[in-house]
């Protein structure tokens, strides 16, 4: 049976995913077999494993802190926006259906039973686990139907560490209104308190340190430093949609819609000498870039109708006649289209035009396509020719199937010979006209060949020297990316108090 200890949050954004993939790490370096686990996390970004199954990405990263591959059993619930009112419910990697708010507050009781299976499985299998909240656990509002952060604590016996983001201020009043909240026997649970993203002189903060454990009556067990470290983020709450400093030799410009997912697809090119990526969401924003991205989205049809209102799709449209190449992954893909379809009211009903830039049509269907591939780029003429034989592999999280349209000698279909990881079967993906390309295939860039491959096509179109393009291994620079993580943590963590605590449990 694993020993469990768990972060929670004053708010969202505290810090709980980092600090979860760190302890993971850190546990993982000691020698113990140790997993990530999340109730229910509410997120766009997702991932499929090995098994065709879907979960949040965040427990992805934490399962690749800890050295182990991901399953739906770090991730039993998640929950994908579709409006600003209801989401997708996943249940253990399925889809259950799309509930409003109000209907899965009444229904999420019923998951228990589910959430519990994963999490019993899991503590059979490993050491530790080391488990993350969602939001903050004061929710008043929310508690009697708790199932992600006290409501999980108590069902998994886990202590409890409360974290704070001193970065965004008031820290102090964060922690000690949290527990002030809590009601007694919830107050028991929480045995250490973290100050997180602090930058500056530690023994300016030691006063208060000790005043905070005084009025709360629980020990910090840590003051965690601003970390600068490149792993991925946690959807919309992601700091490099707010980054805009100056563009290097490529500047590479992805189109954030309101219902932007997977963006992560795109952090490998960062790791390219010379390579900025910025997350754009007006025409003065946009500039002229020299590659348009648009990624995935949980709405094709309404972020779509949001790019013609905000007038991106003339500008986009303009810079691909200029030459600029363009890349739409899984429902970018499907808007650079000339048309989709929702026959069954998948998304928001009826047909629409697309954006024009690629021959296909795009028809939605009930079920969802989830899958893994791998692969290669396929033999082309016109500008993409020099990609043919990079090997490719990813994944497909997509509702709907898009066919080249007859009649346009310059497309050609497919550009991708893949074949799926989960039947067994061979596969075709994808068309390019001109500088266009579409793909339904997430995490393109994470071979390091993919990534500078098309890097190189645009430096050459641009005329640059391509020899100093060269990207790192994407997979070893995650990889240092947590030690560095662990590395930091270890200096500024009680540890002693925290494997304490760890051994005590509740």
């Amino acid at each position: 049976m694993a020993r469990s200890i768990m972060i929670q949050g004053t708010m969202s954004n505290a810090g709980k995913s980092l600090l979860t993939a760190g302890l993971c790490r850190i546990f993982a370096q000691d020698g113990y077999r140790v997993a990530p686990f999340k109730s229910q996390n509410m997120a766009l970004n997702s991932f499929i494993t090995k098994e065709g199954l879907e979960m949040g990405r965040a427990q992805v990263m934490q399962a690749e802190a800890a050295g182990i591959q991901p399953s739906v059993l770090m991730n039993p619930i998640l929950l994908k926006p579709t409006n600003d009112t209801g989401s997708q419910v996943i249940v253990n990697g399925e889809v259950l259906g799309t509930m409003s708010a109000r209907e899965y507050f009444a229904y999420k009781k019923n998951l228990i039973p589910a959430v519990m299976e994963a999490y019993n499985r899991l503590d059979q299998e490993y050491d530790i686990i080391v488990l993350e909240g969602a939001g903050s656990p004061a929710e008043i509002n929310l508690k009697t139907e708790d199932i992600v952060n006290m409501g999980m604590a108590k069902m998994a016996h886990a202590p409890v560490l409360l974290v704070g983001d001193i970065d965004r201020g008031g820290v102090f009043a964060q922690l000690y209104g949290t527990v002030a909240l809590l009601p007694p026997e919830e107050k028991e649970i929480v045995k250490g308190l973290i100050v997180n993203k602090f930058r500056g002189d530690k023994t300016i903060l030691d006063p208060g340190v000790k005043m905070l454990e005084q009025l709360c009556g629980i020990p910090v067990v840590g003051v965690a430093p601003y970390l600068d470290i490149q792993v991925e983020d946690e959807d919309s709450l992601t700091t490099r949609f707010e980054a805009h400093g100056e563009t290097g030799l490529i500047d590479v410009a992805v189109i954030r819609t309101p219902r932007i997912s997977n963006f992560t697809d795109f952090n490998p090119l960062e790791s390219i000498p010379g390579v900025t990526v910025r997350y754009v969401g007006s025409v003065r924003e946009l500039g002229h870039p020299d590659l348009i991205a648009l990624p995935g989205t949980k709405n094709t049809m309404g972020d779509l109708k949001w790019l013609r209102q905000s007038g991106l799709e003339t500008a986009i449209c303009k810079e691909a006649n200029k030459g600029t190449m363009i890349l739409g992954v899984c429902g970018g893909f499907q808007m650079l289209g000339e048309s989709l379809s929702d026959p069954y009211g998948v998304e928001e009903g009826g047909s629409m035009h697309g954006i024009g830039l690629l021959p296909m049509k795009t028809v939605f269907s009930r079920s969802k396509t989830r899958t893994r591939v791998e692969g290669r780029i396929c033999p082309m003429g016109g500008f993409f020719a020099p990609l043919a034989g990079i090997p490719v592999e990813g994944y497909e999280i997509h509702m709907g199937e898009s066919i080249m349209t007859e009649g346009n000698t310059a497309a050609q279909a497919p550009v991708f010979s893949l074949t799926d990881m989960v039947s067994g079967q061979n596969r075709q993906d994808g068309i390019s006209a001109g500088q266009v390309l579409g793909t339904y295939v997430h995490g393109l860039f994470e071979r390091q060949e993919a990534a500078e491959g098309f890097i190189r096509l645009v430096a050459e179109k641009k005329g640059i020297d391509i020899g100093s393009f060269s990207g790192v291994d994407f997979a070893a620079f995650k990889e240092s990316q947590y030690d560095i993580l662990a590395a930091g943590l270890r200096e500024n963590l009680d540890l002693k108090a925290i494997y304490r605590i760890l051994e005590e449990g509740i």
